[in-house]
């Protein structure tokens, strides 16, 4: 029984690298793998807010009224998801910038470097023509055409 929340818990230790973690759970029905791999994807969760907070820059909003705050927020999370989609979509696993022992999963930050780099070449705009059209904003209606 936890006195705080007032109501009975599930308590798993799990030794990880070089402590013990203790994982809480106020639902009695799961089993222990399957509250440690629920903790898992709530990480990845926490792990892809913090690449939207920071690397996408949602954190940076200068604007404080309501609907340009939540507009923000949008247009980060899609850069979010058409980075993933590009990355999705990758014939090979990207290289890790800065590696990590244990680690062979690529970071958010090397698809950025990959973005950037694909943007700078000449051939970017060939990959999605636009017929007809002006090539000011060409960079955003590219994007906006892969998450459609």
């Amino acid at each position: 029984m936890l006195k705080t929340l007032k109501c009975p818990v599930r308590v798993v230790w799990v030794y990880r690298k070089k402590q013990w973690v203790a994982l809480f759970s106020t639902d009695l029905t799961l089993s222990i793998q399957q509250i440690i791999e629920y903790y898992g994807a709530r990480w990845k969760i926490e792990a892809a807010f913090k690449e939207l907070k920071q690397d996408i820059g949602s954190i940076e909003s200068q604007t404080r009224h309501p609907v340009a705050v939540e507009n923000h927020l949008h247009f980060c999370m899609m850069a979010t998801s058409l980075t993933w989609v590009y990355a999705s979509r990758l014939e090979k696993t990207p290289s890790r910038r800065h590696a990590v022992t244990g680690r062979n999963h690529f970071a958010f930050s090397d698809i950025r470097r990959l973005i950037a780099e694909a943007v700078l070449d000449d051939d970017f705009g060939i990959l999605f023509p636009v017929p007809r059209k002006s090539v000011v904003n060409s960079l955003v209606t590219i994007l906006l055409r892969m998450a459609a």
